[in-house]
C-alpha cells in the first residue's frame, strides 16, 4: 500500500538555482570569457614575443622564455581576478539567474497560452510618460502632505495668539470701561458739589482719552 502510494506520489519541482550558483546563462557568460582570455593569450605567442626582441632571443633564449612565461601568467591572472571582481560587485550571477528565470516563466506561459500583459513599445506616450512620473509625483505628494501638516499646525498656534491676544484686549476694553464708568459717577458727584468748569474739563478730557485708547484696542 505504501508503495503503491509512493509510486503515485508527483516528482517535487526542480528547485530553482541558488542565487550565487551559476546558472546555464551564467555559465555560458563565464565560459565565453575563458574562451576569449584563451584566444588572446594563444595569439600571445612565445614566437610573437621573441619576433619583438631579436637580441635577447639569440643570446639569451631560455630567459626570454622565462620572462614570457611570467608576462603571460600574469596577464592570466589579473584578468581572471577583474574579471571575478566584477562579477561580484555587479551581482552578475544573480542577475543572470534572475533573467533566466522570467525567460523560463515568460516561455511558459505562452506554452500554456496565458496572455501576458501589454508590451511596452505598444502603449501610449501619454501612459509611458505618466507610469515614468508616478514615483516621482507620489514622493512630492507626501512632502506637499507633510508640509502642509506643518503649515496647518503653525497656523492653529498662530490663532491661539490671536484668541489670547484678543481675550486679554477685551479685558483691557472692559476694565476702561468700568473706569469711564467710575469717572462719569464721579463727575457727576464732582459737579454738584465743586463749582467752576476746571475739574469738569480735566475729567471730561481724561474721560475721552480713556475712550480713545478702548476704541484702539478693540482695533
Amino acid at each position: 500500500m505504501a508503495a503503491a502510494q509512493t509510486a503515485r506520489s508527483p516528482s517535487p519541482p526542480p528547485q530553482p538555482p541558488v542565487a550565487q550558483t551559476p546558472g546555464p546563462r551564467a555559465a555560458q557568460f563565464q565560459k565565453l570569457f575563458g574562451d576569449a582570455l584563451n584566444h588572446t593569450l594563444r595569439n600571445c605567442s612565445y614566437s610573437k614575443f621573441s619576433a619583438c626582441f631579436p637580441t635577447p632571443a639569440r643570446l639569451a633564449p631560455q630567459t626570454l622564455t622565462l620572462i614570457w612565461q611570467q608576462i603571460t601568467t600574469k596577464v592570466e591572472a589579473s584578468a581572471k581576478k577583474e574579471f571575478d571582481d566584477i562579477m561580484i560587485e555587479r551581482d552578475v550571477v544573480a542577475g543572470l539567474n534572475e533573467l533566466e528565470r522570467l525567460v523560463g516563466e515568460a516561455r511558459s506561459r505562452k506554452e500554456r497560452g496565458v496572455e501576458a500583459g501589454e508590451p511596452p513599445h505598444t502603449l501610449p506616450p501619454e501612459r509611458l510618460f505618466l507610469a515614468h512620473l508616478a514615483p516621482y509625483l507620489k514622493q512630492t505628494e507626501s512632502e506637499l502632505e507633510s508640509e502642509l501638516k506643518r503649515l496647518q499646525f503653525e497656523n492653529e498656534e498662530l490663532v491661539e495668539g490671536i484668541q489670547g491676544q484678543r481675550e486679554e484686549a477685551e479685558q483691557l476694553v472692559g476694565g476702561l470701561e468700568a473706569l469711564i464708568e467710575d469717572l462719569e459717577r464721579a463727575n457727576d458727584i464732582m459737579g454738584n458739589e465743586v463749582d467752576g468748569n476746571g475739574v469738569r474739563k480735566e475729567v471730561a478730557g481724561v474721560e475721552q482719552e480713556l475712550r480713545a485708547a478702548g476704541r484702539e484696542a478693540k482695533l
